[in-house]
């Protein structure tokens, strides 16, 4: 299994982004996601699903767990400790898909 830091290194920049905001099907924020450290991996994972899937839906979800590498193997065995890998797990496991919104760096 690749590290994290190595799959990052394969996702595309988004320093353009100030955060990444999730909604559901309602346009309610779910959660907002700062471009910062702490939570930059994040965004980066989150967005390149955005791009390639369009939302955050099952398909994508399953993809952004393999993207987590090691840490969706610590999600699992801590469950809320990293919440951006739990909603994906949630969405694998039937919850409904999320829209993303992209906030840029003004």
């Amino acid at each position: 299994m690749a590290l994290f830091q190595d799959v990052l290194a394969t996702l595309p920049a988004c320093d353009h982004l100030e955060a990444l905001e999730l909604r559901d099907a309602n346009g309610e924020l779910v959660a907002r996601l700062a471009n910062q450290p702490g939570t930059a991996g994040s965004v980066r994972v989150y967005h390149a699903l955005f791009q390639t899937f369009g939302a955050i839906d099952a398909a994508a979800a399953a993809r952004g767990i393999e993207l987590y590498a090691e840490h969706s193997d610590d999600a699992r065995a801590h469950p809320g400790k990293h919440p951006n890998i739990d909603r994906l797990f949630a969405i694998v496991a039937g919850a409904p898909a999320l829209s993303v919104a992209l906030i840029q760096r003004s």
